[in-house]
């Protein structure tokens, strides 16, 4: 039969057993979805998945709370999608698997957008009282997470949508506090001082996770630090350092070099007038970065006179005539190269995490040198020079706008007039700037509190949890690692108003934290009754403190907690809290970028108090990028929204993008992209639509056993027992892109050109109740259950859809289903291997009869045909017997022939031995089923039509009373 439905003679029309179904071939998804969303609503899914998993295994993906703050962008999308795949297919493989997402609510995000409206307002937020301004973050954070759970409802995400997470509330922030306190009460809380990520806009110091780097000129320069001390050949001599932040000078305090590096003693003999590098000058350089330097600072001619230790020297410092006038020591560092500078490093350690390493790691050695080890704070919150920056007080590095002030200028003027420079320039290169601002940000030492990463062992322990714990892909393992290997302690105060605080007393004169258990009950205690707003209450320190202790003696703590400690203290009051959940999760997943996020603040967060990750494993997904693969920017125009595809094309359209992507990778997206997949998913619905149709009104009587099936059919049902393991083994280790591919592919290959091709003749044409209709009905019953359920957790709107047009009620879905199973009777790789063989016979008979038919113009249908088909592989000739071959190459007639067939007859290069001659087919063309062939008139009773479909006709009219 043709792919299309044949228009039969009026007098065999009704006689034809044509697909009959209501679901259409066009989609129409952004109309459906909504009414399926709604359906699901009234059915209470949700809840009726939990009544029905109840005893079962739980499996807990534990959601990464987004931010609050804005309608959600492609990103998100993937996010939830894959999250809703990974939870859809562990409930249907048997498990509770229940989805709680959750949001995080805290932080500069928030508050940044309502500094924003302050700022428009003209609005001076240091006036607005702190639980006034609180209160404000908080009804804006509510707004979005409405405005954000109804867009990830329209994903068709299936979750705890009325009781989520929140981070801000009441017991959650009570909860997060105590979180805290067991980090102060086991010693591992320290107020320290260090040099951090500092946001001049923000005012706020930022974690990593916060900061993204962007191209940036910064001014350039080479000083010399003249030799005080030491190898009396370098006594006069100087060290060159060059820096890109010319600001920090001031705070400069040593300089590193490598014992690993080759330095020279260099001396200019020649250089223009008035440049700066003078004759005489005598220089300590890396010899590799010698004649760089002398380039650099316009030396016309240059001589080495000889090896240079810098071990043990004793500088001053380039603006001692400011008041800079201490020693500089030369400290022995790793972190030196010889790859770009100088071969030193100018040791600002108040302004870098290197600086400050090497100058704490240094202690003992600057100690018997009778060197101060302070250090010193030399710019403020405000981006200004202190006190600790003689000569320069009042000078700016940063504005409150984020740009450029006028203290690089200052230091290079100094410089000069001190002597001390011998070049400067300009260099274009990646700085951090912070990722909500898009301003730079600087590295400046302040207060801040810390969790130690070694006093109590938490590096360790973390590094055994990343052992011990399975990441998807396995290359996450490797660099979560290396970031807690080389992690400095824990930053976890932030200079906000919104968050939860740092709720700990310090006692006023040693700096002591109070670990009193009946002061932190009463903290916990007001936080889950009133919220982390108790804290900034009026009278709140001594409320806390109680009648026992006085705010004269301990100090309140003002800084709020990171919202990186928030989000990884989840666990404890959502994991632990909640009885339908369980801890440790099965699973975190979220962008790769969270291994220095999430992933990393939760293990920290868990190792800390209870030993052990919060995760048994870890999954990670790549970026959304254009599909050009670049990034999605306005400016370029190319930014897809999720917004946009469910209006124009629907919701599973992006799952299905998801689901055949490579997510471990970046994600392109575009026209072209939603192009492929649209297409796809076409095809995909016309396999499923053609299934309904061919089931229709399939009743208990017809179904076959597997035994009594003819060999095409038991063929169909071992590809479905042999799918079945490959797809559970996708879903079990989060193979969506293996999936997608074994199941377009099967639907494509094996069945629409194959399958349905071959026994469309036998579906419309046959006896209502032969074997082979009936054992064909019976193989297209499981292809709908396998295929419907193993699509579910991907495409969950169509195949509800596919579901409810064979299976309506109010409370039926496809989602309530578990994976259909194959039995393993189905199982024959005996007879696969025959098929197999056979099918390559096809396919060389398809390729002779698409010449004749495309190119040829021989005929208009393989019915036209009755190929002889030539074998002389023995093995091929051998899977051949017994088989029709005219109902497998859908012809009217075929004739086998052994041998190798002649010359000029079609082969294909692939298969050997198989030869094929074009035969018209000779005979009649029978009314009904179109085949042409010389017994149509052999039945008297139906003169125009074969005897096989004389047959189905007789039955056809006994059982519906009709006459033809």
């Amino acid at each position: 039969m043709s792919d299309d439905k044949p228009q039969k003679t009026d007098r065999y029309r009704d006689t034809v057993f044509l697909p009959k179904t209501s679901f259409g071939m066009k989609a129409g998804l952004p109309q459906k979805e909504p009414e399926l969303l709604k359906r699901w609503e009234a059915m209470d899914l949700y809840r009726t998945l939990r009544q029905q998993s109840a005893g079962r295994p739980k499996y807990v993906l534990h959601d990464g709370p987004p931010y609050a703050n804005g309608h959600l962008h492609i990103g998100h999308a993937l996010n939830k999608i894959l999250k809703d795949i990974v939870t859809r297919s562990r409930q249907m493989q048997g498990f509770d698997s229940n989805y709680v997402p959750g949001w995080d609510c805290h932080g500069l995000p928030i508050e940044w957008k309502i500094e924003e409206q302050y700022r428009e307002k003209g609005k001076n937020k240091d006036e607005v009282p702190i639980n006034d301004f609180r209160k404000e973050c908080r009804a804006f954070a509510e707004h979005w997470i409405n405005v954000q759970r109804e867009e990830f409802k329209r994903l068709g995400v299936t979750g705890d949508w009325d009781n989520p997470y929140l981070t801000m509330n009441f017991r959650a922030e009570a909860l997060i506090a105590n979180e805290l306190l067991k980090f102060a009460e086991s010693g591992q809380l320290y107020r320290g001082s260090k040099p951090v990520m500092w946001s001049v806009v923000e005012k706020t110091a930022l974690a990593e996770a916060e900061v993204e780097y962007q191209d940036y000129q910064s001014d350039t320069i080479w000083v010399k630090f003249p030799v005080r001390d030491g190898a009396p050949n370098l006594l006069g001599a100087s060290v060159v350092i060059w820096t890109t932040t010319p600001w920090t000078i001031p705070g400069n305090r040593a300089v590193s070099f490598s014992s690993k590096i080759s330095y020279g003693v260099y001396d200019v003999t020649a250089a223009p007038e008035g440049n700066w590098a003078k004759p005489g000058d005598r220089l300590i350089l890396a010899d590799r970065l010698a004649e760089e330097v002398m380039k650099a600072a316009k030396v016309e001619s240059f001589t080495r006179l000889g090896d240079a230790d810098p071990a043990g020297l004793i500088l001053g410092h380039p603006l001692a005539h400011l008041g800079y006038g201490f020693d500089v020591p030369m400290l022995d560092g790793d972190h030196v190269t010889d790859d770009t500078g100088t071969g030193f490093v100018h040791t600002a350690p108040g302004h870098g995490a290197d600086d400050y390493n090497i100058w704490v790691a240094s202690e003992a050695y600057l100690r018997d040198k009778g060197i101060p080890h302070a250090i010193p704070f030399t710019v403020d919150a405000d981006g200004f020079y202190t006190k600790d920056a003689p000569g320069f007080t009042g000078k700016r590095v940063i504005t409150d706008k984020g740009e450029k002030g006028d203290a690089n200028d200052a230091v290079i003027r100094a410089l000069t007039e001190a002597g001390a420079l011998i070049s400067r320039g300009r260099l274009k290169h990646q700085y951090p700037h912070s990722w909500r601002s898009k301003k730079p940000i600087i590295f400046r030492n302040t207060p801040q509190w810390f969790i130690s990463m070694s006093s109590h062992g938490l590096r360790d322990v973390a590094l055994k949890a990343i052992d011990e714990t399975t990441f998807y892909p396995a290359a996450g393992q490797n660099r979560l690692r290396a970031m807690i290997e080389q992690r400095p302690d824990w930053v976890i105060s932030r200079q906000r108003a919104w968050g939860v605080p740092i709720a700990v007393f310090v006692n006023r004169e040693t700096g002591e934290i109070l670990n009193d258990p009946k002061v932190n009950h009463r903290i916990v205690e007001a936080f889950t009754e009133e919220g982390a707003d108790a804290w900034f209450a009026e009278g709140a320190a001594q409320r806390f403190l109680g009648n026992d202790r006085s705010v004269l003696e301990w100090e309140q703590v003002r800084d709020i907690l990171d919202v990186w400690f928030d989000s990884g203290s989840t666990h404890a009051f959502v994991l632990e809290q909640r009885p339908d959940l369980k801890w440790p999760a099965d699973l975190y997943l979220e962008g790769s970028d969270q291994h220095r996020g999430w992933f990393h603040s939760s293990l920290l967060e868990s190792c800390g108090t209870r030993g052990r990750a919060p995760y048994d494993a870890v999954l990670t997904h790549g970026f959304v990028v254009a599909e050009d693969g670049r990034k999605m920017s306005k400016s370029l125009g190319n930014i897809v929204t999720p917004q946009d595809v469910i209006k124009q094309s629907g919701a599973d359209i992006l799952r299905l993008w998801v689901a055949s992507a490579d997510y471990a990778e970046d994600l392109r997206l575009g026209p072209e992209v939603l192009k492929t997949n649209i297409e796809g998913y076409r095809k995909l619905r016309n396999t499923m639509r053609y299934i309904l149709g061919a089931v229709d009104d399939f009743q208990d009587w017809e179904f076959t056993q597997a035994r009594d099936m003819p060999e095409l059919d038991r063929y169909i049902l071992h590809r479905l027992h042999e799918l079945e393991g490959q797809v559970r083994q996708a879903y079990e280790v989060f193979d969506y892109k293996r999936l997608f591919a074994l199941l377009t592919n099967f639907m494509t290959v094996d069945l629409s050109a194959f399958y349905f091709d071959i026994r469309k003749d036998s579906l419309y044409c046959d006896a209502w109740s032969s074997l082979r209709r009936r054992s064909c009905r019976t193989v297209l019953d499981q292809l709908f259950h396998c295929l419907t359920t193993w699509w579910a957790p991907v495409l969950a709107f169509t195949m509800d859809e596919v579901w409810l047009s064979r299976f309506p009620g109010e409370g039926s879905s496809v989602h309530l289903m578990q994976f259909a199973r194959c039995p393993d009777e189905w199982a024959d790789p005996e007879l696969a291997a025959k098929w197999d063989k056979i099918r390559e016979v096809r396919s060389v008979v398809t390729g002779a009869l698409e010449i004749e038919r495309q190119v040829k113009k021989t005929i208009g249908s393989a019915l036209e045909a009755a190929p002889e088909i030539h074998v002389s592989n023995p093995d091929l000739l051998a899977a051949l017997d017994g088989v029709d071959l005219a109902e497998i190459s859908i012809t009217s007639g075929a004739k086998l022939i052994a041998g190798e067939g002649p010359a000029d007859a079609f082969r294909l290069d692939a298969v050997k031995g198989v030869a094929v001659v074009f035969r018209p087919a000779e005979g009649r063309k029978c009314a009904r089923s179109w085949k042409i062939t010389p017994e149509v008139g052999s039945d008297p009773e139906f003169p125009d039509i074969t005897p096989r479909d004389a047959e189905a006709v007789r039955e056809w009219q006994v059982r519906f009373e009709k006459t033809v």
